[in-house]
């Protein structure tokens, strides 16, 4: 998240709640676009430590970092009281920030097409390319980071960072490593209506153990394999039942925007912000705040930024905001940072290729769903759901979201439509073999059975 909203209107009743997501709905004529985030992990090449936030022993790092790229783009500072944590574009498009453990985030601008998106990428990393070279530092394209401790990673200084790192062990085994030591990328869609709402939100999260299994890219932890492909997967599993999750209640009928507020509203709090102070309410209900009976902030009453940042606290496979955000991938290369937003594009902007995605997982049963979800850590593409597996899924999955970006017709300078960033994906599915694979293929076999190899073959070239 790279800025937590600052809007003071007073939240009369659950209904203002109701119409603040379905505000989200695109009128008639207006484009549907494309948003996405992506994190990477920082360090420094020649000493492969982690780059902390502050300058020591004469490095510098993410602060400087920071500092850098703002210099270079003109992006307004973002800050939590005096410390820098991030960088938003001045005409209100994208933002970067910083994850708990440094990971450096970009969350792209709504764009157009994705090849908007490739362009906002290069634009990204060739103003990071500078400083980071400058600074000695290099990013790791993978979706955990394969060798620090816990200990060894470095905590950014950032007032709602230090409120959850204190309540995750009260909820979940492995919150903390979810927090600092993974990264993912994020796509971002439009709805037009709460109908077309809960279609996308049907279809996207019953196909996130399949964006799960193509994007694989994190079988490392604690300078060792650990025996799973996406090990960020699987700490999520283990992370806060309260906020996570298959959200089984969206394939009921009846499933509307009223219902996820009401799944909202019953998610534990983290904070309540005023001013530039985060007060740690972790653990409250959000009905108390609405009603004026926060016992840690008596009379205290909610307005909508509370409610905008509540929201973003909440961490399913698939999360409503005001438009819908795709949670299932590890971090990875540039390649795919576009492949991504690519696949969701094909899927959902197109109306044939939605309601074929819509048939080929409506008849998936709540457990079904779940045990994909479970499984897929480990399997990826070899996990199965009713007699089919991933990789026989992820086939028909590619080819209904390339026929739905040719329909979409979107061309670059050279003549080329969306479909051309598709190209990993089509490739993993034809080979079987996620990312994971060939990084565990280069441990056992080039790496000599280090991860050091990871920080020169897993590196993002700026």
């Amino acid at each position: 998240m790279a800025r937590d909203v600052t809007d003071t209107t007073p939240i009369a009743s659950r209904d203002a709640l109701v119409e603040w997501l379905a505000a989200g709905c695109k009128t008639s004529g207006s484009p549907l676009l494309v948003g996405t985030e992506h994190e990477k992990i920082a360090f420094y090449s020649d000493t492969r430590a982690p780059a902390p936030y502050d300058c020591v022993d004469g490095r510098c790092g993410v602060a400087s970092l920071l500092r850098g790229v703002q210099e270079a783009t003109g992006w307004e500072p973002i800050m939590d009281k005096e410390a820098l944590i991030g960088l938003a574009q001045t005409d209100g498009g994208g933002a970067i920030s910083i994850e708990p453990g440094g990971q450096f985030e970009l969350s792209g601008a709504p764009l157009p097409d994705i090849h908007a998106t490739a362009e906002e990428l290069e634009a990204h990393l060739s103003a990071l390319a500078a400083v980071a070279h400058a600074l000695g530092i290099e990013f790791l394209d993978l979706g955990a980071s394969p060798k620090w401790s816990r200990a060894e990673t470095p905590v950014m200084p950032k007032q709602r960072y230090k409120i959850m790192a204190a309540y995750m062990p009260k909820v979940g085994g492995r919150g903390l490593d979810m927090m600092f030591r993974t990264a993912t990328i994020q796509a971002n869609l439009d709805f037009v209506s709460e109908a077309d709402m809960v279609e996308k939100m049907r279809v996207g999260l019953a196909l996130q153990p399949l964006i799960t299994a193509l994007f694989a890219n994190s079988p490392f932890l604690d300078s060792k394999p650990t025996g799973r492909l996406s090990e960020r997967s699987y700490i999520w599993l283990d992370t806060d039942p309260d906020r996570t999750g298959m959200l089984p209640f969206a394939f009921e009928d009846g499933f509307g925007f009223e219902r996820y507020v009401d799944y909202a509203m019953d998610v534990p709090m983290y904070f309540v912000k005023r001013g530039d102070v985060y007060h740690d309410v972790a653990g409250a209900s959000f009905r108390d705040l609405l009603e004026g009976r926060l016992p840690q902030l008596p009379g205290e009453r909610a307005v909508m930024s509370d409610w905008a940042n509540h929201l973003s606290t909440i961490f399913p496979e698939v999360r409503l905001k005001t438009y819908l955000e795709m949670r299932g991938a590890d971090g990875g290369p540039r390649a795919h940072m576009t492949a991504l937003p690519a696949l969701f594009a094909g899927l959902f902007y197109d109306s044939a290729a939605l309601d074929q995605a819509y048939q080929l997982t409506k008849e998936w049963s709540a457990s079904a769903r779940q045990k994909l979800r479970e499984d897929v850590p480990t399997l990826a593409l070899n996990s199965m759901i009713e007699g089919r597996s991933l990789r026989e899924i992820g086939r028909d999955v590619l080819d209904l979201a390339a026929a739905g970006l040719r329909r979409r017709k979107r061309l670059n300078a050279q003549g080329a439509d969306e479909c051309i960033y598709l190209a990993p994906l089509e490739a993993i599915v034809s080979s079987g073999r996620p990312l994971a694979r060939e990084r565990l293929d280069a441990f056992h076999g080039a790496w000599g059975e280090s991860v050091d190899g990871a920080f020169e073959d897993c590196v993002i070239p700026l």
